[in-house]
């Protein structure tokens, strides 16, 4: 025992805060003050000479016999005839000549003999204050202080939970000639945790299933307990689709059921995953949405080269920005926004790699349908000049068909650049090479419509020059 041990500052101010100037049977209504409280010297030996229906006789010696109550015996046998027994003296009953005897005092008092600092020991809790529980140990009241009953902090309107519980504690302190015992369950509750933490990484392997209860959610994901060990849970393995919120996905208390995906026993970390146990949405797909069928998906992602669909939770779709309008656009914005419900063509699909490219501009009937009739060889047409590249001009004849105009059929005489004879907006007449419609190609000519006296009246006149008339700006990608 060592009566001088001490507190750190900040629970000897919880213990003062908590029990003020009363002692520790001051709580305890059914035990005796401290000048009543028997001490070890007081402890005598007795032998059972009688056992009656509600009182024990003891022979304590030199013919003096004491009287026992049975109910003091609590959960203990009730001894047998020559049995030998621990007691106290504790009065004199004169009118029947025999000794008043106490059991729970002789064992409270062999309790306090054999208490050691750090002595691991059990009791029930009998009541709480503000400040913590009181626990009854073999008869000794003791007090457990707040912050020693559990590793988290305990709110003081939850205290009340613990009645009557059964509680393992150890030793913090204890004075007996101020029958002052502090007992706590803290660091035991970390000793157990670390062992159990000890066994888990033992047995733990990468694909284990293990079951757990969400802990804390952080913006990044989730800690899950799954028994002695915190997991982290990141939000990326919460689900198959894109989640913005691990709030939306669990909550703290919920069990679930996780896998184990990757362990580090050197830092006690693992990770843990959800959508890894659940089914694979992108199985059947190919049933679900064929090439070439009409889906409804919402717009997730818009980015520089196109934007992301989302067909179902877990499986998403590519609109290449090529894909989304039949005019030329300058960027997937100008058709889409997130959050969009857009209808869609399935015009391909990769389902080892898990990729699907979606059109929206394909949804009506292809423009290229019946090209090489409405845009016959050698016709004239005309059309609007959309854009300006190194190797010559292409020219919209209506929304989603362009045909080329190569550099070499611009002009009668060596030009540089294709900008020397027309401009982007540029309103030309051209005459028409050839058709492709399997390959979506057209190719024009200016400089060839010189050579044809139906469109000029006269052999060696010269080509019309382009009218320049600058198309309007396009808002969005698809024709209204």
């Amino acid at each position: 025992m060592n009566p001088n041990n001490d507190f750190d500052a900040e629970l000897q101010n919880e213990l003062e805060a908590a029990l003020g100037d009363m002692s520790l049977f001051d709580m305890a209504d059914d035990e005796p003050r401290q000048d009543q409280a028997a001490d070890a010297s007081d402890v005598r030996r007795g032998t059972v000479v009688a056992v009656q229906r509600d009182d024990i006789l003891v022979e304590m010696g030199q013919k003096s016999t004491g009287i026992l109550p049975v109910r003091q015996l609590g959960d203990d046998p009730i001894p047998e005839v020559g049995d030998t027994i621990e007691v106290t003296v504790i009065g004199f009953d004169e009118s029947e000549g025999l000794l008043k005897l106490s059991r729970k005092d002789a064992i409270m008092a062999a309790s306090w003999d054999t208490l050691q600092v750090g002595q691991v020991v059990e009791g029930i809790v009998t009541g709480h204050n503000k400040g913590g529980i009181e626990i009854k140990i073999n008869g000794i009241p003791s007090f457990m202080p707040i912050s020693q009953i559990g590793v988290e902090r305990v709110e003081s309107e939850d205290l009340g939970s613990f009645y009557n519980q059964k509680m393992r504690c150890h030793v913090m302190e204890f004075r007996r000639s101020e029958k002052k015992l502090v007992v706590s369950r803290r660091a035991l509750l970390k000793a157990e945790a670390e062992k159990a933490r000890e066994t888990l990484f033992e047995t733990l392997t990468e694909g284990q299933r293990v079951t757990g209860k969400v802990r804390t959610i952080m913006p990044y994901g989730a800690f899950v307990d799954i028994g002695g060990a915190d997991g982290l849970l990141h939000v990326r393995d919460m689900g198959h689709g894109r989640i913005e919120d691990p709030k939306s996905v669990v909550k703290e208390g919920q069990e679930l059921e996780l896998m184990v995906l990757k362990i580090d026993r050197e830092e006690k970390k693992f990770a843990l995953g959800l959508k890894q146990i659940l089914a694979d949405p992108w199985d059947g797909v190919e049933h679900q949405w064929p090439v070439d069928s009409i889906v409804s998906a919402r717009i997730v992602r818009v980015m520089d080269f196109g934007a992301f669909a989302e067909l179902t939770e877990g499986v998403e779709g590519l609109i290449p920005i090529s894909e989304m309008s039949l005019r030329r656009i300058n960027h997937p914005s100008d058709v889409v926004s997130e959050g969009d419900v857009v209808q869609l063509r399935v015009i391909s699909m990769d389902l080892d790699q898990k990729r699907i490219a979606l059109s929206i501009k394909r949804v009506g009937e292809d423009p290229w349908q019946g090209a090489s009739v409405r845009w016959a060889e050698d016709s004239v047409v005309e059309g609007t000049v959309s854009r300006i590249a190194e190797f010559g001009a292409f020219v919209e004849l209506t929304p989603g068909v362009e045909g080329l105009i190569h550099i070499s059929e611009l002009s009668d005489t060596h030009i540089r650049s294709a900008a020397e004879v027309v401009r982007d907006g540029d309103v030309v007449k051209v005459k028409v090479l050839s058709v492709d419609e399997d390959q979506k190609r057209i190719s024009l000519s200016i400089k060839q419509l010189a050579a044809m006296a139906e469109y000029v009246g006269e052999s060696d006149a010269e080509p019309a020059k382009p009218q320049r008339k600058r198309k309007k700006p396009l808002k969005g990608g698809l024709d209204r």
